[in-house]
């Protein structure tokens, strides 16, 4: 589901939250309002709210890392096919072959990170048996370098394939791994809607008071609004750039 429709449910979770908690207050006893049972209320209410932010407090810093790790990721993947490109430049015509599969995996893989961008033609799927960096890694080994010199770039070579073949692995876990669990988001909706029923229960409502849980409302649904967008780097609003990429694509087999 969209981000942004997840904040928009969660802030009318939340205001509705808050008019139930002002009915509830309308139709309670009043023993049940007493001092001693708001004091009540209100220590549930903070033991709630502290959980909450603790829990909104660490989502955020582990999505914000995760998208780090993958910016890190998409940066060394584009620096490391650039200096392989580089070297199998310097190698020779031979390893014409090997620069067109290089740039056929670096267009297919940013098709697949950013669908709605321009990156030439589409590329065809590969299946799920194939693995284009061990396939450009095998071209490379075929290579039959002339002189210490092609030797040198054909080690160096097969060492950014090797990097880049690790690389890829660890974003695809990355990204796989990372998705927020559908019953944490449902336990902190209900955690939060819960609070704002202590809250209208607290207060009788007026204008103030309306605006003030409004906005408490927003910053809770921003806040999971965040986690959810950092959580997945290629999509939404807050994805990460494909600058470089394009970058790389201008250079590649050149």
């Amino acid at each position: 589901m969209n981000s942004l429709w997840i904040a928009a449910i969660v802030v009318v979770c939340l205001i509705a939250g808050a008019l139930l908690g002002t009915t509830l207050r309308a139709k309670l006893p009043e023993p049940h309002l007493s001092q001693d049972s708001m004091d009540v209320i209100k220590l549930a209410t903070g033991l709630m709210a502290t959980l909450a932010a603790l829990v909104l407090g660490l989502l955020i810093s582990s999505a914000n890392t995760a998208r780090s790790t993958v910016v890190r990721v998409v940066d060394q993947t584009v620096a490391s096919s650039g200096l392989l490109d580089r070297y199998l430049a310097a190698y020779g015509q031979d390893t014409q072959e090997a620069r067109v599969l290089l740039r056929h995996i670096v267009v297919r893989r940013s098709q697949v990170r950013w669908p709605a961008e321009d990156f030439g033609p589409p590329e065809p799927p590969i299946p799920s048996n194939r693995n284009e960096w061990v396939e450009l890694a095998e071209r490379i080994l075929k290579l039959v370098p002339r002189d210490d010199a092609q030797k040198w770039f054909q080690g160096q070579a097969l060492q950014q394939a090797n990097e880049l073949a690790v690389t890829q692995g660890l974003a695809i876990s990355q990204l796989l791994g990372n998705d927020l669990p559908m019953p944490i988001l449902i336990v902190l909706i209900v955690w939060t809607t819960a609070i704002f029923i202590g809250f209208g229960i607290f207060v009788k409502m007026n204008l103030t008071v309306i605006v003030a849980l409004s906005i408490s409302a927003l910053a809770v649904a921003a806040a999971i609004f965040l986690i959810l967008e950092l959580n997945n780097p290629f999509t939404g609003l807050i994805h990460v750039s494909s600058a470089a990429s394009h970058a790389l694509l201008e250079v590649l087999g050149n």
